[in-house]
């Protein structure tokens, strides 16, 4: 007789800002939204992976609000539909993002598949292999981690001493924090240890009960966020000033260390958690000098770098070990011994106000994105790409007026009381304080050069009428 396939609902972590991936990774476009090891972005490998496997439920993506839209459009691109995307006010642990999609489902008899969206995995029949055994575990009560077995003594990993085996799984005997050094290497002497993945297979009502049981305070502060949530369309947006209560915690620390249920699968597939350009290299196709390259890069009597151009050329000459990313904006040279060290970096452009952590000069929203050009004292320069059908809202602006001349494509103008259509070459002027909208009907992208001028260019000064993405 066939074995009933059980379902399982994938909960995608989509927090997170990634400061050792910068300059490429930044606070408004994170590496969980980006290409990084493949054509797709890391979310979108993510969901990849789970597709075409017998009993995967549509997923729910647990982002931030400035993320919204990327995380909805990522997914829509990879034919991932959610069947919710969780909107946290502010990042309180997995250990509440967690809980949150639990008391969002309505059986809470069904099994979680909770993973984070920036992970690097291989050897995908494997995967799923481990996949099955750990759902099959998790619908009989277990609450499963996949461990990785160790191939260096890692010092950034957290352990998994396993105890005695149970069928596909062993008995987790001890979580173990980061180790120094000498640990680690006892460890992978030792063996019998895993890294722990941050991969977690449960059945909601059991985290539900193993977190009322170790941390009660976290659970009643999540409940009390979801009980007030309101959902707009996809989005599912808890209470504001009720999360911001919840304790911060992980769900390794809140329920998995804790529980005498913790099991874990030994993972024969290949995982990495891509948290620096080191991991990026040791990833990545090497020539025969061992580089890693993307992008326009020219590389002579080099060896073992990773060099990543999003534009310009790289001309790398004579170096070894190096990791060069380069911007439009920025440009990182590190060795690879220090590159995790770019933290520092991030850390002292934050200190001086700059906004380099934060933004790129490609900004993304719902309609497309826009490129800053130039800037001065009194005037922006932006290029504008508005996608087939997209419009911008219906708004004004106090301290700018707007000049608007369309490169390519077909736009729709709203201004005041007055509608037209421009085209290639055509242009118009918005002035302070006139109702404006920017539209594409057509079937190809649009896009228009924006010149603002005035004393103040920031997006609080923008006064919304209407909006079709619900921003206010």
């Amino acid at each position: 007789m066939k074995e009933a396939t059980l379902e399982f609902v994938p909960v995608i972590l989509c927090g997170g800002a990634g400061t050792r991936l910068w300059p490429l990774s930044r606070s408004y476009l994170p590496k969980q939204f980006l290409p990084l090891v493949s054509e797709r972005t890391m979310l979108q490998e993510t969901v990849g992976r789970l597709q075409g496997v017998a009993g995967t439920q549509p997923p729910i993506a647990i982002t931030n609000d400035e993320h919204r839209f990327l995380a909805a459009e990522q997914l829509r691109e990879a034919s991932s539909p959610p069947q919710a995307i969780l909107l946290e006010p502010a990042g309180r642990g997995t250990a509440a993002a967690a809980a949150a999609a639990a008391l969002l489902l309505a059986d809470k008899s069904s099994v979680m598949l909770v993973l984070a969206a920036d992970h690097a995995i291989s050897d995908l029949p494997q995967y799923h292999a481990a996949l099955r055994s750990a759902v099959q575990l998790a619908a009989q009560g277990s609450l499963v981690v996949f461990g990785i077995p160790p191939t260096s003594p890692h010092t950034g990993y957290g352990y998994i001493r396993q105890g005695v085996p149970t069928g596909t799984a062993f008995v987790v005997d001890q979580f173990v924090e980061k180790p120094d050094l000498p640990t680690a290497k006892g460890f992978l002497a030792s063996g019998g240890y895993f890294w722990n993945s941050g991969i977690f297979v449960f059945r909601a009502d059991r985290y539900l009960a193993e977190l009322q049981r170790h941390r009660p305070d976290v659970l009643a502060a999540v409940s009390a966020a979801m009980k007030a949530a309101q959902r707009d369309v996809d989005f599912v947006r808890p209470s504001r000033e009720a999360f911001l209560a919840v304790p911060d915690d992980s769900i390794d620390r809140a329920v998995m260390e804790r529980t005498r249920d913790a099991v874990v699968v030994p993972a024969k597939f290949t995982w990495s958690d891509v948290g620096s350009w080191t991991a990026l290299w040791t990833l990545g196709e090497k020539d025969e000098a061992g580089n890693v390259s993307h992008g326009d890069v020219l590389a002579r009597d080099s060896r073992g770098s990773y060099l990543r151009s999003e534009g310009r050329l790289i001309a790398a000459v004579g170096v070894d070990d190096l990791v060069v990313i380069e911007t439009s904006d920025a440009l990182l040279v590190s060795t690879k011994a220090r590159a995790d060290d770019v933290k520092l970096a991030v850390e002292e452009l934050k200190r001086q106000r700059r906004t380099e952590h934060a933004i790129h000069r490609r900004v993304y929203r719902p309609w497309g994105y826009y490129e800053s050009i130039d800037h001065g004292e009194r005037f922006q320069v932006k290029r504008l790409m508005i996608k087939p059908g997209a419009r911008l809202s219906l708004q004004l602006h106090r301290r700018r007026a707007e000049h608007w001349v369309v490169v390519s494509g077909q736009a729709k103008v709203t201004r005041g009381e007055e509608e037209m259509l421009l085209g290639a070459n055509q242009s118009t002027y918005i002035p302070t304080g006139a109702k404006h909208r920017l539209e594409n009907p057509g079937t190809e992208p649009l896009f228009v050069i924006e010149v603002q001028s005035g004393d103040y260019f920031g997006e609080d000064d923008i006064e919304r009428f209407a909006d079709d993405y619900r921003r206010t």
